[in-house]
């Protein structure tokens, strides 16, 4: 089924956290050890509006940065890699924010965030974010995890869940910013329901489930909550998802490539797998979407920081269509 033009004119909003991602780049697998870090721009939400740029799809970021020369940096990069940034809004009240990101001996990513400015999302910033006017919402748990930006976070999916414009979920949780992990599944749980779509790591269904969480065991309970379509990643062991409680739960193998560094990857491959429900009229996600989606990932692992390895389409098509096993 073919998109409306009316849909394809309208951006995909992602909501929440931007800022300067300081990567290991000396090989360390520890901030213990490290030496070298390299200055980047990230955070989840405008990671994947800079993927949904990358392939072709109007993008949009609403969030908060300080009055400070990384803040400015933000602005500009956002804009030059042609994502909407008119509802990124500057404040001298804080700095903007920043993490370390690093992969451990096993290749996984680990995060650690130091809040700034990103926290002073407000209802202000939603009122004046035309949600009703979207293609589609994408958020995580970050910016819920502490206030103004829950509640701005909160106010913005009912706003969108009401108005029929669909809400990605992108849970991607930190364990670093909450005081305990507990307080973290309440809130995302409140949130998933209202999510057309809800993407989440294995590590993240441990964090909020308990370390017994299997993928299939974490699809069903976001399921049994209302979300009906739901993905789970895990790295380069592959994604599991399904359409419904009626429907199995699938499972997508990873695209085996020369990882270098895994920041952004998730984030490229919910960018993606939104791009193919747009292409789609949002019909219920397929085998080959998921597939697209995980390309897009693995894609993203190829090069160092968050936005270099996002691919475009003629990239995406043609790793597909030559790809073979390592």
């Amino acid at each position: 089924m073919a998109t409306p033009a009316s849909d394809l004119q309208r951006p995909v909003l992602s909501m929440g956290e931007i800022l300067i991602d300081f990567i290991v780049a000396d090989g360390a697998t520890s901030l213990e050890t490290a030496e070298t870090l390299a200055a980047r721009a990230g955070g989840a939400p405008a990671n994947a509006a800079v993927a949904l740029a990358r392939l072709g799809v109007p993008a949009a970021f609403c969030g908060v940065v300080g009055a400070d020369p990384f803040g400015a940096r933000l602005r500009r990069e956002l804009t030059a890699e042609g994502v909407d940034a008119a509802r990124l809004r500057q404040t001298r009240e804080a700095a903007t924010t920043f993490a370390y990101a690093w992969k451990d001996a096993r290749g996984d990513g680990h995060f650690w965030l130091l809040r700034g400015a990103d926290v002073l999302l407000d209802q202000n910033d939603v009122e004046t974010a035309g949600i009703d006017q979207l293609a589609a919402l994408v958020v995580g748990s970050v910016a819920l995890s502490e206030r103004p930006s829950r509640d701005a976070v909160a106010g913005a999916v009912a706003q969108a869940h009401g108005a029929g414009v669909p809400v990605v979920f992108d849970i991607n949780l930190r364990p670093t910013l909450w005081p305990d992990l507990a307080a973290a599944r309440p809130i995302c749980e409140a949130i998933a329901p209202q999510c057309r779509l809800v993407k989440l790591s294995l590590d993240d269904a441990r964090g909020l489930f308990g370390p017994d969480a299997t993928p299939e065991s974490a699809i069903r309970r976001l399921q049994s909550l209302g979300s009906p379509w739901v993905v789970l990643t895990d790295g380069d062991r592959g994604s599991w998802f399904s359409t419904g409680e009626d429907r199995p739960v699938e499972s997508v193998p990873a695209f085996a490539v020369d990882a270098i560094e895994p920041t952004g990857a998730g984030d490229a491959f919910t960018a993606a797998l939104i791009a193919r429900l747009l292409a789609s009229s949002w019909s219920q996600p397929t085998l080959a979407d998921v597939r697209y989606a995980s390309a897009a990932g693995a894609l993203a692992t190829t090069k160092r920081g968050a936005w270099e390895g996002l691919p475009d389409p003629n990239t995406l098509d043609q790793f597909l269509q030559s790809y073979r096993p390592l």
